[in-house]
């Protein structure tokens, strides 16, 4: 079997793992902790469940 499957040659045609893809996983992590933070504290009961914005009735719970 071949050890160079691609035929590249020269490292300047390949990409280095650690710059390139260690910032696009931080960009990532930080574009998805935004979006989360931002979910959180402008409208935290958007993921809620309707039924507990419900008023309880005592005459007829538990149900």
């Amino acid at each position: 079997g071949s050890n160079n499957p691609l035929g590249i040659d020269s490292n300047i045609d390949k990409i280095p793992f650690h710059p390139y893809f260690t910032f696009k996983d931080i960009m990532g992590f930080i574009i998805l902790m935004m979006a989360l933070t931002l979910l959180t504290l402008l409208n935290p009961y958007y993921l809620g469940d309707p039924d507990n914005f419900t008023p309880a009735n005592p005459l007829v719970t538990p149900v």
